[in-house]
This record gives C-alpha cells, structure tokens and sequence, in this order.
C-alpha cells in the first residue's frame, strides 16, 4: 500500500485488537498491508456498523492468514488478525467446516 497522504490511497488504521494479535502472531504491519492489497475476500459481513466489513484470506509463504478490516472512503480499519484454525476451517482456508 502506497505513502497514506498520496492521494487517493487509504489509510490503515489498526485496532488494538488487532494490533495484541499482530505482536502475539508474529505478524508486521508490511504483512497486513500485503494481504489487505492482494489477498481474497472470503467473506463479506455488509450489516457490520459503522463500516461493512470482510474477511480477506492471504499467506505469508506457506502460513495462511485471516485480515477482518472494515473500509470508509478515507481509511482502512483492521480489527482482527489470526491464523485460521484447520479445525473449524476447510482445506484452502477459504470456506467453514459445516
């Protein structure tokens, strides 16, 4: 993601949430950045207040990651980071076990 004051280009704000999941998670905001620009939307939760928000599934090499971020015009919100338990997850990471 490009210099935030470029115009044009989004803000990423991170809550502190997401920011104990990062540290405990080994996971920078680079990676996040990466995932939020190039990853897949998974799933979508349009009712979320007071921005729709969406799971977005990206990897850091072989080690998936889910990004939930909500998104204004002006900025990017990430909520939570975690990586996707292949217990409640089908293989791929993009689909819930039923």
């Amino acid at each position: 993601m490009s210099d935030p004051s470029t115009p044009g280009q989004k803000r990423l704000i991170y809550r502190l949430h997401a920011v104990q999941r990062m540290l405990t998670r080994g996971i920078s905001e680079a990676d996040i950045a990466q995932i939020v620009a190039q990853g897949k939307a998974i799933e979508d939760y349009p009712s979320d207040w007071p921005y729709p928000s969406k799971l977005v599934l990206g990897w850091l090499e072989s080690r998936p990651i889910h990004v939930v971020f909500a998104e204004s015009s002006h900025e990017i919100i990430v909520i939570t980071v975690y990586e996707p338990d292949p217990n409640l997850w089908e293989s791929g990471f993009e689909k819930r076990k039923p």
